[in-house]
């Protein structure tokens, strides 16, 4: 299944609006991701950025306003000059005559000397503040005042009706000459202790604006970096952002036809509501990680023409009181907004959980989530796709009953298959095509990748790129089974153990210990037919090189199981390959002589015991689980364990001697498969069965040998 929509009833590719690119993409995307931070804020906030919108325009109108109505003045000032030249006139400043400084009131000289001329001279220093010098022409003097700011109030209201008013001259200072600069210079000096403070409050005006400037540059930076980081984890993704098609996901028809149908019953939702079916677009995805449920998804949004919100529900909280919840109600607030559009919450299992006996705040993220898919929604919120996503086992956890019955649809996830995973291969490969070598048998790589998600098969196909390229050749079989051995065992090294030869020994021991139990059945099984063997076994690779992951010094590379049931004799075969380990380690050095190195294998050998007795019956006399009694009765349970405890000893004991036993006979064998991988550090599997019928055949010759000498 290539393609989810259906011929004559869906919408195609063609049909949707054209993208916009460019410059209008970037505005576009811009405005939508203001507008989801606009609906996101408390009113408040909301009212304020209202109000200074308003008032940015409207304070910029009134300063042009300003400037203009001072630009018009000044021209209007300037023609008034006799002649329009300045200079002449009543511009002119009289230094023909000698300037002295006045004494007493200004007001007063005014009132009780005779007056021939008043010349102000004016200095602009704000829009609405001056410096001023009045110079008073009165027998053949000129007497220089500074006055103060109320004498200037009274000087202005008197000079309406006084008999000098009709004298005055307004002269610019930028207007006077030379000479006349000169004069007032030392006037400035004069009157410097009497001066009004215009000047300092200038400075303080600027002081201000600039603190003002700086405020607002610190608003809008802080604006900007909660903008920012709203979005980093708020974003929707546009249908046309997203990259790449359904077609990608390759073995999954069973999971796109699920798909489909959520697709077809949203572009038809009004037919579907004609028969009853109205209720909102809540999905649950589940299964293992890297199983494709997020490009699912977002494939899904590029089929609609729906943009997609992705975000992870384990970073739902902030570490504040309801952070969960607030974010919770914010992604709703932004998906109002769009109306119709796709909600992607992943990595929600704990959401899923049972409510009560945890952390507070958990249950109230999950109490909002419940409210969020309710049923009862405006029409509106019926549009929204909410598609949740989690990795959540119901074998194993217990899902909470309110929260699943708020999903329509639920589409399980699953590992793919031996043929799914052979196509998912082929399809990374061919995005490489020139670069693999023809004719390539990948069922090798396949077998190796039993339960492996298509997220790790793409792991292992781009690490066999990197060895290709770094060793200069092309991807053949060799390389991917370097990169699935890199991905799926990891980095090894041999140097942890080159100096270690006691060590070296011991390990390579215990792991011909588990493989020799193994191969022991499957000879049985098949007969000695080797190429059966080499088949079917799990085994890849012996090694004794070391995994820095989990501090092994040496590992069996080996295949995942293909059988998902087990018979009574398969786990008892599964626990004696396990003890093969440490048997060999007696055998060979001891029952002193055993090593730690068997932790691992001793705690698995527990869990399957258990399993079979406490859990399944097996060894009893009645097929019951008494290990799901021990939470209803704990004394009850003491004794069922002691019960238990003794068959789980009792066959753990059987088994290991059955293995000791098996392994006893196969001494010599393992000696020489010792020596062999001391000397080449690790051994594959066709390798280890050609050393094994090698030495066999050897035995028997040499058997042969001596029954004829003996005869």
């Amino acid at each position: 299944m290539s393609n989810l929509s259906k011929p004559n009833e869906l919408p195609t590719a063609a049909d949707a609006p054209p993208a916009p690119t460019g410059l209008r993409l970037s505005v576009k995307k811009t405005a939508s991701r203001l507008q989801d931070w606009f609906v996101i804020q408390s009113m408040t906030v909301r009212l304020a950025l209202i109000a200074m919108a308003i008032a940015i325009p409207l304070t910029a109108f009134y300063s042009v306003t300003l400037v203009q109505k001072r630009a018009a003045m000044a021209e209007e000032v300037k023609a008034m000059a006799v002649g329009g030249n300045p200079g002449e006139g009543v511009w002119a400043f009289n230094d023909k005559l000698p300037v002295v400084l006045g004494s007493g009131s200004m007001l007063g000289f005014l009132e009780s000397n005779p007056v021939d001329r008043i010349a102000v001279i004016y200095e602009p220093l704000m829009w609405n503040v001056s410096e001023r010098t009045i110079l008073i022409e009165s027998q053949g003097k000129q007497y220089a005042y500074y006055p103060s700011d109320m004498e200037t109030r009274i000087f202005s209201d008197k000079a309406v009706t006084a008999l000098w008013g009709n004298k005055l001259h307004f002269i610019p200072r930028g207007e006077l000459s030379p000479a006349a600069l000169d004069v007032f210079e030392r006037l400035d000096e004069r009157f410097a202790s009497g001066r009004p403070r215009s000047e300092h409050d200038g400075l303080r005006a600027g002081v201000s604006a600039a603190f003002s400037a700086a405020l607002m540059i610190g608003l809008l930076a802080f604006l900007f970096i909660q903008l920012k980081g709203q979005f980093k984890s708020l974003k929707f993704v546009e249908p046309g952002q997203v990259r790449g098609s359904i077609d990608e996901l390759v073995g999954m028809d069973d999971i796109k036809a699920e798909v489909a149908q959520i697709k077809d019953q949203y572009e038809r939702r009004a037919l579907y509501a004609e028969y009853g079916i109205c209720k909102p677009f809540n999905v649950m995805f589940s299964g293992p990680a890297g199983t494709g449920k997020t490009k699912l998804a977002s494939y899904l949004a590029k089929e609609l023409h729906l943009p997609i919100l992705f975000h992870s529900a384990a970073n739902l909280e902030t570490g504040y009181v309801a952070g969960g919840s607030n974010t919770l109600n914010r992604i709703l607030a932004m998906a109002k907004r769009r109306k119709r559009c796709i909600v992607f919450l992943d990595e929600a299992q704990d959401l899923f959980m049972k409510r009560g006996g945890r952390r507070k705040f958990d249950d109230d993220t999950a109490n909002t989530l419940l409210s969020v898919l309710d049923g009862v929604r405006t029409k509106s919120d019926a549009e929204i796709i909410w598609i949740v996503a989690s990795n959540f086992n119901s074998e194993t956890m217990q899902m909470d009953e309110a929260m699943l019955r708020r999903f329509q649809m639920k589409v399980d996830f699953r590992l793919p298959n031996r043929e799914e995973r052979l196509a998912i291969i082929r399809h990374y490969l061919s995005q490489r095509a020139d670069k693999v070598l023809p004719d390539l048998d990948l069922g090798h790589i396949v077998g190796v990748t039993e339960g492996r998600s298509p997220a790790d098969l793409e792991t292992i196909v781009n690490q066999a790129g990197i060895t290709a390229v770094q060793a200069g050749e092309m991807i053949g079989a060799n390389t991917l089974m370097q990169a699935a051995e890199r991905v799926l065992v990891g980095n090894v090294n041999s140097s942890t153990t080159d100096e270690r030869e006691r060590d070296r020994r011991i390990i390579a021991t215990h792991e011909w210990g588990h493989f020799l139990v193994d191969l022991e059945r499957e000879r049985q099984i098949t007969n000695d037919d080797w190429d059966r063997i080499l088949a079917d076994m799990k085994t890849i690779k012996i090694s004794l090189k070391a995994i820095p992951r989990n501090n092994a010094l040496g590992f069996v590379f080996h295949k995942q199981g293909t059988d998902l049931l087990k018979t009574k004799g398969d786990i008892e075969h599964d626990v004696r390959v396990l003890l093969g380990g440490m048997a060999n380690e007696e055998l060979f050095f001891g029952e002193d002589g055993t090593t730690n190195g068997a932790h691992n294998d001793i705690t698995r050998v527990t869990q399957l015991l258990h399993h079979a007795v406490a859990e399944m019956g097996m060894y009893r006399k009645t097929r019951l689980n008494f290990g799901a009694l021990a939470n209803d009765n704990q004394a009850t349970s003491r004794t069922l364990d002691e019960e238990t405890r003794g068959l789980m000893e009792a066959q753990s004991e059987r088994l290991y001697a059955e293995t000791k036993a098996l392994l006893t006979d196969l001494m010599p064998l393992t000696e020489h498969l010792v020596g062999k991988l001391l000397e080449t550090s690790e051994m594959a599997l066709d390798q280890a069965l050609i050393e094994i019928r090698a030495f066999e055949a050897e035995q028997a010759r040499r058997q042969e040998q001596g029954r004829m000498a003996a005869a």
